[in-house]
């Protein structure tokens, strides 16, 4: 691990137009902690951790997420709503006005990579306006020895620049915040947002175009642990549905909790050198290894803070989508490097609001496919706007947002390594039980662990017509029993006391998923179509 108190090496940023800077290069983690409470950009919690409030806006905002449309990505992205195109004269003007912005600031640059495998190792240098974004870098990408800083070459470079509005009538955006991603010159733009997933997210991307199209090898938005006989699992999930939690587990090595990659060793690799976690009501008797990572070091954002400098991980006044954001060896129990072989078991997570899916359910490869193609996940009241009951919410490949490919390339290259690996594939609704969100309640943690370990230990089994009942609605395989979960809890019909509201809701669902995978179906042959829910309502 470098000492970056002693990293002595300068940089000029005049090769990126920003000149007459005041380059901070390479500073520790406790240097620019101090410096973020100097300039009065953050505060000090009880923890030692670092509180900060990353502004207007407190997560992403994939509307306001381009893609630069030239000669390597015009036939390649599958442009829309998600990937949204972005002139590259506008792009350059725009840059120029951001470096300009920068010239004469204190910046602060980083060196790291992303890919824990040294074979898909990217390099990036990332500027930063404010310390605590670069705080941020240090935390979530990987960090280079000294020996690898002496002769860093970056390949990719974020240029993260907070304070700077664009002007949409005349940049082309569509208002004053932007992330653009330009794979020709290899550049993440990012302005008016203090959002730091954005910084992450921008090279998860990048990431996402490069792997599939240049080496082969699928991108996932998922989190990954292996078990003590070398076994990998695979957790995919939208953000809220468990990723970080069920995949931080004190008998199996963390790999990672958000972006790996699966190559065609049928390795697996973590992208980053971190861990990206919701705090909303976190505690230290549900989420141990979460809670006591976050010490000096770590970066919360948006919390509220008592005059003692303890966090309220209840109180959402600002955001539900409190963070933190943490070095992954601050977590005890981890794979060193964070890579992994031999993949037996991928999980699909979903927040089912409407509490009509199984607790945990065994897919068919058709369902695999249709499911990953869904993303399904569900929106509560109170989460956005204008929700005010549940609403499904679909997200292709549990990453929609940054997916620059149609989802059906992923779709097809998943296939074909559960294929050639024999990997099994469950179902697992960590949202609700009972009755939908406002009648029933939250799928109770322990029994979501339980059935995952179930699985991993080999408790639940290979599939077999007498342990499983298959979902009248669904067509899925639900288990008839579970150590350490209640036989009734493993049905949600059973678990609403009423079956006509049960079979309403449910279909309701059904329909969503058939008019959602519209979109799809051209793409998609006959298999993966009858992967979905088979009976209709009326």
């Amino acid at each position: 691990m470098v000492n970056y108190n002693q990293v002595t090496k300068t940089i000029s940023l005049d090769t990126y137009g920003i000149k007459n800077a005041n380059v901070r290069y390479q500073l520790s983690p406790d240097e620019l902690h101090k410096i973020t409470i100097e300039k009065e950009l953050g505060q000090e919690a009880s923890s030692g951790a670092l509180a900060v409030n990353t502004g207007e806006f407190t997560g992403r905002s994939p509307q306001d997420r381009f893609i630069v449309k030239d000669d390597i990505t015009r036939d390649l992205i599958w442009w829309g709503d998600i990937n949204i195109p972005f002139d590259p004269g506008k792009f350059d003007a725009l840059y120029n006005k951001v470096v300009d912005y920068l010239s004469g600031k204190e910046v602060f640059v980083r060196d790291s990579y992303a890919c824990a495998d040294k074979d898909y190792r990217l390099n990036i240098r990332v500027i930063n306006e404010y310390p605590w974004s670069n705080q941020f870098a240090y935390n979530m990408f990987l960090r280079p020895t000294e020996d690898e800083l002496k002769d860093f070459d970056p390949e990719w470079t974020v240029v993260n620049a907070p304070g700077f509005m664009a002007n949409p009538e005349v940049d082309g955006t569509r208002q004053h915040n932007f992330a653009i991603l330009n794979f020709s010159k290899k550049i993440a733009l990012i302005g008016g947002t203090g959002y730091t997933g954005e910084i992450k997210k921008g090279i998860f991307s990048a990431l996402n175009f490069i792997l599939p199209v240049f080496k082969s090898t699928l991108p996932m938005h998922c989190s990954a642990n292996v078990g003590k006989e070398g076994d990998t699992a695979i957790f995919f999930g939208l953000s809220g549905t468990g990723k970080t939690t069920l995949s931080t587990d004190p008998n199996r090595s963390l790999i990672g909790d958000d972006e790996h990659g699966w190559t065609n060793e049928n390795s697996v690799f973590n992208f980053e050198g971190g861990c990206y976690a919701k705090v909303i009501n976190l505690s230290r008797d549900k989420e141990p290894e979460i809670f006591d990572a976050i010490k000096k070091g770590a970066i919360l954002e948006n919390v509220i803070l008592d005059d003692k400098g303890q966090v309220d991980f209840g109180n959402t006044s600002i955001t539900q989508n409190t963070r933190v954001s943490y070095p992954i060896e601050h977590i005890e129990n981890i794979q060193i490097p964070s890579t992994g072989k031999n993949t037996k078991n991928i999980f699909f997570l979903t927040a089912d609001a409407f509490g009509v899916l199984p607790p945990i359910s065994k897919l068919t490869p058709s369902q695999a496919a249709y499911h990953f193609i869904s993303g399904y996940t569900a929106k509560v009241a109170g989460t956005e706007a204008g929700v005010v009951e549940p609403q499904p919410s679909f997200s292709a490949c549990f990453g929609a947002p940054f997916m620059p490919l149609h989802p059906a390339k992923y779709a097809e290259m998943l296939s074909k390594k559960m294929k050639e690996s024999g990997v099994n594939v469950w179902l697992v609704n960590t949202g609700w039980t009972g009755g939908p969100y406002g009648v029933g309640k939250r799928m109770e943690l322990k029994y979501t662990r339980a059935m995952i370990n179930a699985v991993l230990n080999g408790d639940l089994g290979l599939y077999n017509y007498d342990d499983y009942h298959i979902h009248s609605v669904f067509g899925v395989a639900q288990p008839r029993a579970c150590p350490g979960v209640p036989t009734r809890v493993l049905s949600p019909r059973a678990t609403w006391n009423d079956d006509e509201g049960y079979y309403t809701t449910a279909f309701k669902l059904t329909n969503a998923f058939r008019e959602n995978f519209k979109k799809f179906e051209s793409y998609c042959n006959e298999e993966i179509r009858r992967g979905g829910p088979q009976r209709y309502a009326f």
